[in-house]
């Protein structure tokens, strides 16, 4: 399992603690100081069945001066997120076959 991880944000360190709490095993990756490569955007948009426009964090600076309005393909938006991972939602959580934004610590279950 994979969580990809703020640590800044309060939700992504609740997301990730109520993995620990529960003792599954899961590889952390902090995206806001490693980055995100565009497969990786991929392989998330895949595991949970959405639109890269979809992981966008629309309350984001960066998406409020920046994006907003634009009208925009997938893979603008996917180039877009892999430049600027603040804009990843946050925390998502991946397991082999699926995945789930975590952003309430409880759906996180789901994927346990």
């Amino acid at each position: 399992m994979k969580i990809y991880h703020n640590p800044r944000c309060r939700k992504s360190r609740e997301g990730l603690k109520y993995l620990q709490e529960r003792e599954a095993h899961v590889e952390i990756v902090d995206y806001i100081k490693q980055g995100i490569s565009i497969a990786e955007i991929r392989e998330i948009i895949l595991k949970l069945h959405v639109s890269p426009f979809e992981l966008v964090r629309k309350n984001e600076a960066v998406y409020k001066k920046e994006l907003k309005n634009l009208s925009l393909t997938d893979e603008e938006w996917i180039k877009i997120v892999s430049e600027n991972p603040v804009l990843l939602r946050r925390p998502i959580v991946l397991a082999k076959h699926k995945g789930i934004i975590g952003d309430e610590a409880e759906n996180i279950e789901k994927i346990l």
